[in-house]
């Protein structure tokens, strides 16, 4: 059953396809759009089902020449990158659903299909490569598509926002095709699980340390980019507003996961067996005394951390409008996300349950914030404004919609029994087991910023009189879709065990090196 393993990345490839060959056909465009996405969720469902996080947990390479790993080219399904595909196919299929009723007829027929599931296919092959370099090449399809949809509605503001997004990943991208190219002239090798071989033993193989090192500072810029951390978080305010919404809500849920992803993935599977022994770099240890790569990055990404939830959390608090509010609060989320990594980086002790938090606040805010820009997009689209000082009493015009909104808000919030909770709950418990007091008094001020800003959203957006904006519009559009968001967020926080045993199959995956480099070494996969 290998041939599962690469049934996500084809689907998506060939309803991106499909969708452009019928662009003249508008109805039937979206026909086969739609069933793409239908047809992408079933993929990813097989394929958790081959890899059972639940239960054996496998990791499941592919190769798709008849070349061997490492010199042919790798697809590997694991939990790690299972949980993300379940992830990722949630919030696109809910997104591509909206799209339908928001985007006009004229935009999903020029482009917007064709565009959004390229986007999908670079998202699919990042999650699933085995290799740096196509680890580049999946990068530079996603977000490819993203350019021309952040520029979609090509006015000022949008081709402002799309030209900073385009020039900022376009420089992170030379960089990282910089570093990748040291990396091969410094290991030999570019598949991940060979790279971790032969870092595991460098006088073996005669890999100098000091400059894999320094390649892999550079790569862990690039992926801060992606992910929108700060101080390359410049970006996301502007994108985020000037995208049509479903675009915002796959950017802000999926996007800048697939940067969070990178980071997992290379620094705990792959860099972390990079020993700095020799090297005057004191307290940075693993379990055994030797001076540890991974360590390296602990600090750095705490910093990160700590000013992404600060920034974030702070401009969220005085923006005017619904989406400026929800694009600073992304970069915020995302420190909370990368905050246990940075613990689990320095404390070995803690390092899976550490990756377990990061996972499962990675997935709430996936579908919260998700949730959250549909329902901006769905008032946009019925009153004709998201800024604040126009809007007011939509509990009273549309109390559906209004929950939806109320339900992601709580969930990002972290009230029980919500999937936030849970979430926030593990980022406290990680800080709590590692004795991080910093950490610990970081996340309390995140947490009461999270509260202020969300509590001004509603009280000002939708709470209070009607305003003139609100009386004349019926904000309808979507509310299907968010009310199937919302409560897939109640379900998920319910339903919280199977979730928790997934994400922490899923960082056990991203901790077993030795595994992975068994899995997905010579013979380990088939053509």
């Amino acid at each position: 059953m290998n041939q599962l393993v690469v049934a996500p990345l084809v689907v998506a490839l060939v309803t991106a396809i499909g969708t452009l060959l019928v662009r003249k056909l508008p109805r039937l465009q979206r026909g086969v759009s739609l069933l793409g996405g239908v047809g992408y969720a079933v993929a990813v469902a097989l394929l958790w089902g081959e890899v059972d996080p639940l239960g054996a947990a496998e990791t499941i390479p592919y190769q798709l020449s008849g070349w061997p790993a490492p010199y042919g080219i790798s697809i590997v399904a694991d939990p790690l990158s299972a949980f993300m595909l379940a992830l990722a196919a949630t919030v696109s299929l809910a997104a591509l659903v909206f799209s339908v009723q928001y985007v006009d007829a004229f935009g999903q027929r020029l482009s917007y299909h064709p565009l959004y599931h390229f986007m999908m296919v670079g998202v699919t092959g990042s999650f699933l490569t085995g290799d740096v370099f196509n680890l580049f090449v999946w990068f530079e399809v996603m977000l490819m598509s993203s350019y021309v949809l952040v520029v979609f509605y090509s006015g000022p503001e949008h081709t402002r926002a799309a030209l900073h997004y385009v020039v900022l990943n376009l420089v992170g991208s030379a960089v990282m095709l910089l570093a990748i190219g040291g990396l091969y002239s410094t290991v030999g090798t570019l598949n991940m699980a060979d790279l971790a071989r032969r870092l595991a033993a460098p006088a073996q193989y005669g890999v100098d340390t000091l400059p894999v090192l320094g390649l892999s500072a550079l790569l862990f810029a690039v992926f801060a980019l992606k992910a929108g951390l700060v101080p390359f978080q410049f970006w996301v305010p502007a994108a985020y507003r000037a995208a049509p919404a479903p675009v915002s809500a796959m950017l802000a849920g999926v996007v800048k996961k697939v940067g969070v992803y990178a980071i997992v993935r290379l620094y705990f599977t792959v860099f972390s067996a990079l020993s700095l022994q020799g090297l005057s770099l004191p307290g940075l240890t693993d379990p055994v005394g030797v001076p540890s790569a991974l360590a390296f990055f602990g600090p750095v990404l705490f910093v990160m951390a700590a000013a992404s939830i600060l920034v974030g959390g702070l401009g969220a608090v005085s923006r005017a409008d619904v989406d400026g509010l929800l694009a600073y609060s992304s970069i915020g989320q995302i420190g909370f996300i990368v905050l246990p990594l940075a613990i689990g980086a320095t404390v070995p002790d803690v390092r899976v349950l550490a990756v377990t938090a990061a996972l499962v606040y990675a997935l709430n805010h996936a579908l919260a914030k998700g949730l959250l820009f549909l329902v901006s997009g769905s008032v946009y689209s019925a009153a004709g404004t998201i800024q604040f000082d126009e809007l007011g009493g939509l509990t009273r015009e549309n109390p559906v919609l209004s929950g939806t909104f109320f339900v992601g808000a709580l969930s990002l919030i972290g009230i029980p029994p919500l999937s936030g909770f849970f979430g926030k709950m593990l980022v406290f418990d990680v800080a709590g087991q590692a004795r991080a007091t910093a950490a610990v008094a970081l996340a309390l001020v995140g947490a009461m910023l999270t509260i202020a800003y969300l509590s001004l959203a509603w009280n000002r957006g939708f709470w209070g009189s009607k305003s003139l904006a609100v009386r004349h519009g019926n904000p309808a559009t979507g509310v299907a879709v968010a009310v199937a968001m919302a409560a897939v967020v109640v379900v998920v926080g319910v339903g919280f065990d199977p979730v928790f045993r997934a994400a922490e199959a899923a960082a056990n995956a991203a901790i077993d090196r030795q595994g992975y480099v068994q899995a997905v070494g010579p013979g380990g996969g088939h053509a």
